[in-house]
């Protein structure tokens, strides 16, 4: 998000305009000397505002409009942004005494609150910008997969004795892969569009493994595992990293915060930066989960979450991979066979192509899961 390839605009320009007037409603100081857009993302429209200082140094934000077509009520998602940086920031100055460390704050607004409603009814939010860092959209080696997996830990660390009641659930049951099973099921008793007899071995293999969509609430419902304040969107390119120094900033993009479950954030971890093939791979001989990786993953976060993570999750962390990927693939496969309604696809057959991908990731974590168990207790007796 903070890395962009920046088009400076001119002050005559609409962007520069509307930067202006946005940039003014919040508690911003300085003159407005640059604006661009930044062009990342697929969610919010984003931008940077360059302000110059009366010293003659340079001061950036970023200014974000939250999508209200995802987002349905941008306030609630605001209420839980602003709840847990505000969480994070007091934390960190409180344990760490650290002035000039690098968090995401949000700048308020000059009548107060963190956010200021447009005359167009867009919902706008003013961040810091975060300097000298890039983001990476795909783990490349293990030195990135330990930095990505401290920072998300870190994030539950600073989080974990927040009281999740305040955080609102913004997108119901996200996780809930149960009724990701019922609502396969469902799709596949109409079949709406006359897909099912082409997956027959695709919703074989989802139906040979129910026993395993209820293991971790039923975890939740036996108080085995608490329910914790997570991120919800545990991929590499959420982390900023230094450019100096490699090391892992801090975690951004947080709109997707709720209450859940630490495995899912780590599971989804090990889902999306194990693997070195795209989604959307259609050899799937490309598809494996490189155990170097992992293994980078476990210590990276064990080392920043292992002061609150509890013994039944830490048993659950390999089978978390396996859980969130054949979640994901699920859901890919419901939208197959409901006509591809809900994911863009850009070829035929798209969503199969990611639901195999997903489900071929399955069966790699479930031959090694032996090993992954195994060397999460060796790094998990070394914290001790």
């Amino acid at each position: 998000m903070l890395n962009p390839s920046e088009s400076l605009t001119s002050e005559s320009s609409p962007t520069h305009q509307l930067m202006d007037r946005i940039g003014n409603q919040f508690a911003v100081q300085g003159k407005l000397v640059a604006s661009a857009e930044i062009d990342s993302g697929h969610i919010n429209s984003t931008y940077s505002g360059s302000y110059l200082q009366t010293d003659g140094s340079v001061q950036r934000y970023v200014f974000q409009s939250i999508n209200r077509n995802v987002f349905k009520d941008p306030f609630v998602v605001m209420k839980n942004v602003e709840r847990v940086t505000r969480h994070i920031n007091a934390k960190v100055l409180r344990n760490k005494r650290d002035l000039g460390g690098q968090t995401l704050n949000l700048f308020p607004a000059r009548t107060g609150g963190a956010w200021v409603e447009d005359t167009d009814g867009g919902v706008w939010r003013c961040y810091n910008f975060i300097e000298g860092c890039v983001t990476y959209d795909v783990v490349e080696n293990t030195r990135q997969a330990y930095q990505a997996a401290r920072a998300f830990g870190s994030f539950q660390d600073l989080v974990s004795d927040m009281d999740a009641s305040l955080i609102k659930e913004t997108i119901p049951d996200f996780h809930n892969t149960p009724k990701r099973f019922q609502r396969l099921l469902e799709v596949a008793a109409t079949d709406p569009v006359g897909r099912l007899a082409s997956v027959r071995a695709e919703f074989d293999f989802v139906l040979s493994r129910e026993p395993i969509t209820g293991i971790l609430l039923d975890a939740v419902a036996a108080g085995k595992i608490p329910v914790r304040v997570t991120h919800n969107d545990t991929k590499i390119n959420n982390v900023m990293i230094d450019a100096e120094s490699d090391e892992a900033v801090c975690v951004i993009d947080l709109d997707t915060v709720m209450p859940g479950l630490a495995l899912y954030d780590f599971g989804d971890l090990v889902r999306s930066a194990t693997s070195p093939a795209a989604e959307d791979e259609r050899d799937l001989s490309k598809v494996r989960m490189q155990m170097p990786l992992f293994e980078a993953l476990v210590e990276g976060y064990l080392d920043s979450a292992s002061e609150f993570i509890n013994e039944v999750e830490t048993a659950h962390l390999a089978f978390s991979g396996k859980l969130m990927a054949f979640e994901v693939g699920i859901r890919f496969l419901t939208d197959h066979l409901e006509g591809d309604v809900y994911f863009k696809t850009h070829r035929p057959n798209h969503n199969l192509d990611r639901c195999r991908t997903q489900f071929k990731l399955v069966e790699c974590i479930e031959a090694q899961e032996p090993a992954m168990t195994s060397f999460i207790r060796k790094v998990r007796k070394g914290k001790r």
